[in-house]
């Protein structure tokens, strides 16, 4: 069983910055995608970014490619998630989450292929 627990929202005015981390526990980290996604009111679900288990590859959402950054750090068994010239439509709440994916790359895009999830934190973009 994986634990996942974010840290690092907040509030921001536009332009700004933060950075999310999402630290891991109860697994081998490096055996795992993982993925950042956000959820407003309302919606379902949105796939933000993801990184294989290396960091060598990932894969962005449009809406936050140029802006955003994913990284890990294995031995610290930690993701995250940099987020830069944010904008008010990038609030949400930004959930982690892990895929069981051996020593295999992959970076998943969908909610239904990740394994676990932290509990979220709470990111506003606003004046």
């Amino acid at each position: 069983q994986v634990q996942l627990v974010e840290s690092g929202g907040g509030l921001v005015q536009p332009g700004g910055s933060l950075r999310l981390s999402c630290a891991a526990s109860g697994g081998t980290f490096s055996t795992y995608a993982m993925g950042w996604f956000r959820q407003t009111p309302g919606k379902e679900r949105e796939f933000v970014a993801a990184i294989g288990w290396s960091g060598g590859r990932t894969l962005y959402a449009d809406s936050v490619k140029g802006r955003f950054t994913i990284s890990r750090d294995n031995a610290k068994s930690t993701e995250y998630l940099q987020m830069n010239s944010l904008k008010p439509e990038d609030t949400a709440v930004y959930y982690c989450a892990a895929h069981y994916s051996g020593y295999v790359t992959v970076v998943p895009r969908s909610y239904r292929d990740y394994d676990y999830w932290g509990q979220g934190t709470q990111v506003t973009v606003s004046s």
